[in-house]
């Protein structure tokens, strides 16, 4: 499985349900995932079914806040960074997660998928962000 951008993310982008700007913009949360074989291009929301379970201080359900670096165009493309993402002090096994947009519906972002098993034990697990760049960035809008 590869990451996915689900179907309801490209409509409620273009329907302007989704705010990336770093100041004032929608609230975007990471939740984990212990399976994500159900995720597919229809995900709409944020689910518990599979979500992580942990012991520790740092992990709930929902996962935590993002902080979201804004919207910036390079070579004709525009792209959306957040900053990297540490679980503290959490025992937990993770495959993927979840970006999505807190409140209301919850509307999915996007599903990422790790490439297997990533754990910690009694330890942080961080999630790091690729480079802020038209290239590399994590959401990236261009010419076909």
């Amino acid at each position: 499985m590869a990451n996915i951008v689900p179907d309801s993310f490209k409509t409620d982008l273009l329907g302007g349900v989704f705010d990336f700007d770093s100041s004032g913009g929608s609230t975007f949360k990471l939740a984990l995932y212990s399976n994500i074989t159900g995720f597919s291009t229809s995900t709409t929301a944020y689910t518990t079914t599979n979500e992580v379970s942990s012991s520790g201080t740092n992990y709930t359900a929902g996962g935590n806040a993002l902080t979201n670096n804004g919207v910036a165009i390079a070579s004709n493309i525009a792209y959306v960074d957040f900053a990297d993402l540490t679980f503290s002090s959490v025992t937990l096994t993770a495959v993927g997660a979840l970006i999505y947009k807190s409140g209301g519906s919850n509307n999915a972002v996007l599903v990422l998928d790790f490439g297997g098993s990533k754990t910690a034990t009694n330890g942080d697990f961080v999630i790091q962000f690729p480079t802020a760049s038209s290239s590399a960035a994590i959401i990236r809008l261009g010419n076909a």
